[in-house]
């Protein structure tokens, strides 16, 4: 695309649907848009018979349209209708098929209420907060005695005593009486509460009043109130106006009542039901009586014609032969370990005989008297062998002694007094006594000369200057 010569870009262009998303996803980002409240008065009113609300909100300049579907306007407490003014919180977003924005609405009140209504609200989410609208205990099925914290004067105690006694006349019913209206109808109730369980016999209690104008319910939307039934450890039945009248002690509760009479209801049964129910659950006792008795009855039957009972021998006889088989085993069994006993008792008996003092001394004797000949023996045999080596080295050294050879020929030079031995010429000298010993006596002698040297039969060797020679 050209302007002037120029290049110029293409706009985006967008479709019916897509403009319709893009105003949508901005509508649904805004967060201020999220959770509004608009002041406006309805026209073209309609209840669809999917339960859907459809009407418009305006005012003097401008109009909206609104939505309040089934599952949020099932809890309003007064019908919409053209012409009235009111206060709806909810979210604007788009709806695509028409292409038009509108209020789609979550909670819806009639205009004028004001301050209440946000101080109801702030105290409802702080509360819920807290979490004193999560605990619902369940209550007793069969409750011995009910506390009713009411107006003693009011329509409510009247409902409450006449459906008690016609449902269940065998609960004990104790009324605590206090203001429901009125600025110490707050403290007054929770007193009350308090008081009923202090007495610590009550089994359920009852709260609540008959219907009226928000103001004059608006005791029951106190704090003190909630937290004295969150306090309670009774469990705490609330009955607060008409179905249609929602208060705080409606949610701390552990269970709404829409009516006084509904209450009275919820706390305990019905006497006829229960009569039905005993003699429904009587009668299916009986039929569960009889039905037993027909089966074991029949058990009975099928038992007595069971091989067991017609012919109970048949069942005895296997065990009986198979006992006998065990008494044999048994008796075998005993006579082998009988034998057994008596073998080994027989060979402790042989130990132990001989084992006895007198057999062994017997037998060591035995030994010894072996041992003592065999000894014997060798001593002398041993002795005989020392005397005839002794006799042979007495033989050999006989014949090495120096008498045998002297009575060869030879003799034995010593000096004068006998106590050295003269084996050199050298060791005597001419003049000197000697002893001269032979084979069969001695005798002394003086050396006259000496001639040195040895002579080998004619040879002399001559061993020195002197001439050496023994006169004898």
């Amino acid at each position: 695309m050209e302007r002037g010569g120029t290049p110029v870009a293409e706009p985006a262009v967008l479709s019916v649907s897509e403009l319709t998303r893009t105003i949508k996803a901005l509508l649904d980002g805004d967060e201020r848009l999220a959770d509004v409240w608009v002041r406006g008065e309805i026209s073209n009113f309609t209840h669809h018979k999917s339960g859907h609300m459809y009407f418009t909100l305006k005012d003097a300049s401008s109009r909206i349209k609104a939505v309040m579907f089934a599952s949020h306007n099932r809890y309003l407490a007064f019908r919409p209708e053209d012409g009235m003014r009111v206060l709806a919180r909810g979210a604007v977003s788009v709806f695509e098929r028409d292409g038009q924005y509108q209020l789609y609405v979550r909670e819806m009140l009639p205009d004028g209420v004001g301050s209440l209504f946000l101080a109801y609200e702030q105290l409802k989410e702080r509360l819920r907060a807290e979490g004193l609208f999560d605990r619902k205990r369940p209550l007793p099925a069969f409750p011995r005695r009910i506390g009713v914290v009411t107006s003693p004067s009011g329509a409510a105690i009247r409902d409450i005593l006449t459906t008690l006694r016609r449902r269940y006349p065998l609960a004990h019913v104790i009324v605590v009486p206090v203001l429901v209206q009125g600025e110490e109808a707050p403290a007054s109730i929770a007193a009350g509460i308090e008081r009923i369980n202090r007495f610590r016999e009550v089994d359920v209690l009852i709260v609540g009043r008959g219907g009226g104008s928000i103001e004059e319910l608006w005791a029951f939307n106190e704090e003190i109130v909630a937290r004295s039934i969150y306090a309670s450890s009774i469990p705490v039945i609330s009955a607060v106006g008409h179905e249609t009248d929602v208060t705080i002690a409606d949610f701390v509760a552990d269970l709404r009542a829409p009516t006084p009479t509904a209450a009275a209801e919820l706390a305990v049964p019905h006497v006829r039901e229960l009569a039905e129910r005993l003699g429904h659950l009587e009668e299916r006792l009986r039929a569960a009586l009889r039905r037993r008795v027909d089966e074991e009855r029949a058990r009975l039957r099928r038992l007595a014609q069971s091989p067991v009972f017609r012919h109970p021998r048949r069942l005895v006889e296997p065990h009986l032969q198979h006992r006998d088989q065990l008494d044999r085993r048994l008796v075998d069994a005993l006579g082998r370990l009988l034998e057994r006993r008596r073998a080994a008792h027989q060979a402790l008996v042989r130990q132990l005989a001989l084992a006895t003092p007198r057999q062994r001394l017997a037998a060591a004797r035995s030994r010894w008297q072996i041992l003592d000949r065999d000894l014997k023996r060798a001593i002398a045999l041993r002795l005989r062998e020392r005397c005839q080596a002794f006799g042979h080295l007495l033989g050999r050294l006989d014949a090495l002694s120096p008498l045998k050879v002297l009575q060869r020929g030879y003799a034995m030079v010593y000096n004068e007094t006998g106590e050295r031995v003269i084996t050199s010429v050298r060791d005597v000298a001419p003049g000197e006594a000697v002893t001269v010993r032979l084979a069969d006596g001695r005798l002394d002698c003086q050396v006259w000369g000496i001639e040195e040297g040895v002579q080998h039969g004619n040879e002399t060797r001559d061993h020195g200057p002197f001439r050496s020679g023994t006169d004898l």
